[in-house]
């Protein structure tokens, strides 16, 4: 028998040989259309070259896509397990031709494929047209042989493609097996084309045209191919089965759900373990790729699929979580050609027994209260809907389900009662917030929220994606276009919002129109704020746009970040286990650590935390990442980082194992923490780890800033300049620069002391004066000097020796001060009872240009603006003595 992995390998072969480039399957998420919620046919990684917009160095690609088809327009999840043809995950083979050849040999390819390569029966294939593309009907009557009988013409757009309302577009051709008369339907457009008779197998666009939007076409410049056959489809007809089911890949999926449950695979649990074996496959592979189960947008659709498979184990009767114990089949059937199962097979098996473990403590609840329910209704009654709001909303049930286990009971919802208690609970949330103190304008972001839902995150997996401009705002109001200073939200974005202490990125976004310089990154109520100056043109609300996160950035971001968790692990083995965190900073140029603890960090405990984190990135492990409750994730040991908010699944990132452990396993972990932030792929990347110092932020709070990777070395190349500079000045080896500074500052403050003395006692014994140095004021000895080569700091102990020597009087002395003037007014202790000090210095204060002073009756200090008037000061002193004032 054929198997799946062979007629893939088969078919890129034969491409392969056509001179195609083989290339690999893009991501489930697409990172280069914004409009899709997952990845769903081959051509979506090349639609920047089918528009243009990209060139690569092939013209010809042939591809194995995985797809998934469970949320926005594309949703089969209702129908999978019922039907034989229905897969919320399936894979599309394509080949692809980018202005390279047309229609005659993108027909003769798929004709000499199917014929020869897979060995169909001619007599068994017939083909659809687009009505008017009499060029396609000719080529298959040549290469085919066909009739007119067995080429139908199709009037529908079912047999015309478009990219979207404007851009490219083109009939298609597609071809269909006939599996024979002894099953019922008719051929495609018949009255009974619904049956299974007539399969179509591969579907040939045509990209000939482009549609403006007038209606209008002409045609490309650039006329391309672009094919998808489905391996589940092609595989099921060339094994000789009619359900996709039966195909050796997802019938060893089946019997593995069947083994677990010790049940029969075909008997009453058969749709059971057709749902179980689809969504195996669709969960394992999104959760590959950093998807994550939650309650919005991709991680909303991971968790209906993830419990409405959960949901068929419990109806089978697993006593326990089944779905992660079914990932070694998956991988064995799968992961030599999508090695990324392999790789995430922990992560995949973790985070399937997390969701089960948690689903099932809910699941009996839920399904009594829905029992309880229908019990009280009519038989023919829908379900209310605030029911089912309230399964989702305390069960944890998504809609999905609810209406999956009712249809089950021949039951459905009333879908309008579910959308207003939505919407009740979404005014109540918005209610919340504008009581929460928070900022004005956050109405503005839930009405976005309410409209265009919350922006899904991409960053933790690229840095490089396009997303959809959901709303621009222009001076805090919605517009349709914006220029200057924008905020603006999209549907997606590699983009992360400032969040536990890490700032948010920067980077560009571009649209057909403009260019942003993204300069920051916010989030209010799920809604990712990009906030930037459009540099060029202009910016519209609908845009499709590239957004490229600035990577060196980020890098440093995420390795300040991943020291910050070693930092505080390091503190905590250093200090006591006491040490909590009471707040810190990840930006690109350094770290701030805050955290609890009464006194200052030693020397040679801050020396002892630095070596422990630079240990840790020698290690070099790989940084990983859980997702789980936030109780779990307690209970394993991790901590949560103070100033997060925590929803119901966590993000744990471990790193490092401790000293003299092996793997760095749970109970070995050297840092275990809550976080929802991003970090390196491995401790090595952080490169270096340099701590700046230790200071009080808070009573009871130090602060412990740092440096990592190019700016650590940086500040070590700095500060060894430094050293290197004053050894060379000091004429010393680097190592006694320290002890030769010291007896440098030794030997200048003995001077600057000897200096003082010395200006002290020139300045006694004769220095400048304006006036005669001594003389006698209504009775009062009066000393008024201009002091020379005198500073302001000499003047208090010049009028102390002054004062001395006079015995008894008033002395005011004044210093030029670098142009300003000093002033200093003293009264010996006899005359305080008649004359203050600092009505004296203020008077002469007041003619140099300055303003107040102060100090004792007996001894005042002051400043001018200038010395020029020192003659009037002195004058304005004897004014104070004559009681002239």
């Amino acid at each position: 028998m054929t198997s799946l992995a062979d007629i893939r390998s088969t078919f890129l072969n034969y491409y392969g040989r056509q001179d195609h480039e083989v290339v690999a399957s893009s991501p489930l998420v697409p990172r280069n259309d914004p409009t899709l919620m997952f990845t769903n046919s081959g051509m979506v990684q090349f639609k920047n070259l089918f528009t243009g917009l990209e060139n690569r160095d092939y013209q010809r690609a042939t591809s194995a896509q995985k797809c998934v088809r469970a949320g926005g327009k594309h949703n089969d999840l209702d129908n999978v397990g019922y039907t034989a043809r229905h897969h919320t995950f399936f894979e599309m083979l394509g080949n692809f031709s980018f202005g390279d050849y047309f229609k005659d040999d993108a027909i003769a390819f798929a004709w000499e494929l199917l014929t020869r390569d897979f060995g169909l029966n001619k007599d068994k294939l017939l083909v659809t047209v687009y009505h008017t593309d009499d060029e396609a009907a000719e080529i298959w009557k040549k290469v085919g042989g066909f009739g007119d009988d067995r080429i139908i013409r199709i009037p529908t757009d079912d047999n015309f493609w478009r990219m979207g309302p404007t851009g490219p577009c083109g009939p298609c051709t597609e071809i269909f097996y006939d599996h024979g008369d002894h099953i019922w339907g008719g051929p495609p457009g018949s009255a009974e084309e619904d049956g299974d008779r007539f399969i179509e197998i591969w579907n040939l666009v045509f990209m000939q045209n482009e549609q403006f939007e007038d209606g209008t076409m002409r045609p490309l410049d650039m006329q391309s191919i672009d094919t998808g056959m489905g391996l589940e489809r092609i595989g099921a007809l060339l094994q000789g089965k009619h359900d996709n089911y039966d195909t050796d890949l997802m019938r060893a999926l089946i019997e593995a759900s069947a083994h677990a449950t010790s049940s029969d695979p075909d008997g009453p649990g058969k749709v059971h373990h057709r749902v179980i074996a689809d969504h195996l496959r669709a969960t394992s592979f999104l959760i590959a790729e950093g998807v994550l189960p939650s309650n919005e947008g991709r991680g909303y659709v991971l968790r209906r699929i993830m419990r409405r498979a959960m949901r068929h184990a419990h109806q089978l009767g697993a006593a326990d979580p089944l779905m992660h114990r079914l990932v070694p089949a998956l991988v064995q059937e799968m992961g030599a050609a999508y090695p990324e199962l392999g790789q995430g097979k922990a992560l995949i098996e973790e985070t399937l027994k997390n969701e089960e473990v948690r689903f099932r403590q809910t699941l009996d609840r839920g399904l009594k209260l829905l029992d309880d329910e229908l019990a009280q209704l009519p038989d023919d009654a829908d379900l209310p809907g605030e029911t089912a709001f309230k399964l989702y909303d305390t069960y944890g049930f998504p809609l999905d389900l609810t209406q999956d286990a009712l249809r089950e009971k021949g039951r459905v919802v009333n879908t309008d009662g579910f959308d207003s208690a939505m919407a009740a609970q979404k005014a109540k949330a918005r209610a919340a917030w504008s009581g929460s103190g928070e900022q004005a304008d956050a109405s503005v972001w839930f009405d976005i929220a309410d409209k265009s839902g919350t922006t899904d995150f991409l960053g933790y997996e690229t840095l490089n994606a396009e997303g959809q401009i959901a709303a621009v705002i222009v001076d805090g109001a919605p517009a349709d276009t914006g220029t200057g200073a924008v905020q603006i939200v999209l549907n997606q974005t590699p983009f992360y919002a400032e969040s536990g202490g890490q700032v948010g990125d920067a980077g560009t976004l571009k649209t057909e129109t403009g260019t942003v310089r993204i300069t920051d990154t916010k989030k209010v109520a799920g809604v990712f704020i990009h906030i930037g100056d459009v540099t060029t043109g202009e910016i519209r609300r609908g845009q499709a746009a590239v957004l490229v996160v600035d990577a060196d950035r980020r890098a440093d971001i995420q390795a300040n970040h991943s020291a910050t968790h070693l930092l505080n692990e390091a503190l905590r083995d250093t200090l006591g286990d006491h040490i909590a965190q009471r707040g810190s900073l990840n930006a690109p140029d350094r770290l701030r650590f805050d955290f609890s603890h009464q006194k200052a960090v030693e020397a040679y405990e801050l020396a002892a935390v630095e070596r422990a984190v630079n240990a840790m990135i020698r290690q070099n492990t790989t940084v990983e990442t859980r997702i789980m409750t936030p109780d779990d994730a307690r209970a394993l040991g991790a901590q949560a980082l103070f100033g997060e908010k925590y929803g119901d699944e966590v993000r744990v990132v471990s790193m490092g194992r401790k000293p003299g452990s092996g793997k760095g396993v749970d109970g070995q972990t050297y840092s275990l923490e809550l976080c929802g932030g991003t970090h390196v792929n491995r401790l090595g990347q952080i490169g270096a780890f340099v701590l700046l110092g230790d200071s009080a932020s808070s009573a009871g709070v130090r602060r412990i800033e740092a440096l990592t990777g190019q700016a650590a070395l940086d500040h070590l190349r700095g500060q060894d300049a430094a050293l290197a500079q004053a050894a060379a000045v000091l004429k010393v080896p680097a190592a006694d620069v320290a002890s030769r500074v010291k007896a440098l500052m030794d030997e200048r403050k003995a001077l600057a002391n000897e200096v003082a003395q010395l200006r002290r006692d020139l300045a006694m014994g004769g220095g400048s004066s304006a006036e005669s140095e001594s003389e006698v004021v209504n009775g009062i000895p009066f000393i008024g000097q201009v002091m020379a080569g005198v500073s302001g700091k000499d003047l208090p102990a010049l009028i102390d020796q002054f004062k001395d020597r006079a015995g008894s009087g008033v002395v005011l002395l004044i210093a030029d001060a670098g142009g300003k003037a000093a002033v200093a007014a003293g009264v010996t202790s006899d005359l305080t009872d008649r004359v203050s000090a600092v009505d004296v210095l203020r008077a002469a204060v007041a003619e140099l240009g300055g303003k107040g002073g102060g100090g004792r009756p007996d001894m005042a200090q002051g400043g001018g603006a200038s010395i020029d008037n020192a003659a009037a000061a002195l004058a304005a002193a004897r004014s104070i003595l004559e009681g002239k004032v």
